[in-house]
C-alpha cells in the first residue's frame, strides 16, 4: 500500500464538499437535493464509480464547476468518493444537512473553502480516502478580544441574532 497526498485544485475563495457514498445514483440524487435545497444554486459535482467501468460521473448547474469537479474527482480516483464545488455566494452551511440526508451518502470528509490536502491510500485494488488536511494548523487559543470579534462577526454576517 502507498500513501499519497493530493491537493484539491480550486480558486482560493471557492467552497466545496468532499464525501463518500455507495451507489451510482448518487450523482442524480445529490443534484436533485441541491437544486431543491437552494433555488438557483450554482454547483458542479462529480462521483468516482467504484466498480464496472469505474468512471467519473458528473452533473451540475454550471459547466465550469462541473469541469472542476470532474478533474478533481479523477485526480483523487478514490472509489465512491464525491466532490461538490459551490458557486460564488453559496456555502456548505446552506446545503450540508441536505447532502448528508441523501440516502447514499456515507460520510463527509470536509466542507470548506480552505486549501485542502486529501490523504489517499492506494493498493493493487484501488484508492480510498483516509482523511483530509483542512486549512492550517492551530496557532494558539483565542483571547477575550478574539471571542468578542468572533461573536460580532457572526452577527454582522447574519449567522447569529442579537
Amino acid at each position: 500500500m502507498e500513501l499519497k497526498l493530493i491537493a484539491i485544485e480550486k480558486p482560493e475563495d471557492m467552497n466545496f464538499i468532499l464525501g463518500q457514498s455507495h451507489f451510482i445514483k448518487t450523482v442524480e440524487d445529490l443534484h436533485e437535493a441541491l437544486v431543491q435545497a437552494v433555488p438557483g444554486i450554482q454547483f458542479g459535482l462529480a462521483f468516482c464509480e467504484a466498480s464496472g467501468v469505474s468512471l467519473v460521473r458528473a452533473s451540475g448547474t454550471n459547466a465550469a464547476l462541473v469541469e472542476l469537479a470532474k478533474q478533481n474527482a479523477l485526480t483523487l480516483g478514490a472509489g465512491h468518493s464525491f466532490i461538490i464545488f459551490l458557486g460564488a455566494g453559496y456555502f456548505p452551511i446552506n446545503v450540508l444537512n441536505t447532502v448528508k440526508m441523501v440516502p447514499e451518502v456515507c460520510r463527509i470528509f470536509c466542507a470548506t473553502g480552505n486549501p485542502v490536502q486529501v490523504i489517499i491510500a492506494e493498493s493493487e485494488q484501488g484508492r480510498g480516502i483516509l482523511g483530509v488536511i483542512d486549512g492550517e494548523r492551530a496557532k494558539g487559543i483565542e483571547t477575550d478580544a478574539d471571542v468578542e470579534w468572533r461573536k460580532s462577526f457572526l452577527r454582522k454576517i447574519g449567522y447569529k441574532l442579537g
